[in-house]
């Protein structure tokens, strides 16, 4: 399975304020940080935002933030909930376009192998997966004082 750009960008919001020394960053920031479009960003940050995952704040002093610890956030759940089309294979899909559906055992094995794919992506937190904080502020260039967790 193949995770769509809406779903990876989100994850790199959630690993960028993760990692990020004030824990708030705004959207244009990250934006710039990953040479991402702003304006889609901005959707990803209000999915994250409606889902729960981040907290977004107006104002000067504004951004987005965890709206709980890393340790708390699965990334299998944020995968189930930020990707738009999960099927893996059309049979999956409310339409049921494919003509064989009826009696194709491809079915049960394919999702099974997507259950195991989400399950597997269950076993891990944000916070496994940025546990390497000051290599990562370092390559998104943020200033890694603050991160000391293993050396340069």
């Amino acid at each position: 399975m193949q995770l769509d750009k809406f779903t990876d960008y989100g994850l790199r919001v959630l690993i960028y304020l993760n990692v990020c020394d004030t824990g708030r960053a705004s959207v244009t920031e990250i934006a710039t940080k990953f040479s991402l479009s702003e304006h889609h960003l901005s959707k990803v940050a209000t999915a994250l935002a409606s889902e729960g995952f981040v907290k977004s704040t107006r104002g000067r002093s504004g951004g987005l933030s965890l709206a709980k610890p890393a340790s708390e956030i699965r990334i299998g759940a944020v995968v189930r909930k930020l990707t738009r089309n999960s099927s893996v294979a059309e049979c999956f899909a409310n339409n049921g376009a494919c003509v064989i559906t009826p009696a194709c055992g491809l079915r049960g094995p394919l999702g099974e192998a997507q259950e195991a794919f989400f399950t597997v992506l269950d076993g891990y937190t944000l916070e496994g997966v940025s546990q390497q904080r000051g290599r990562l502020a370092r390559l998104l260039g943020m200033d890694a004082a603050s991160a000391l967790d293993e050396p340069a």
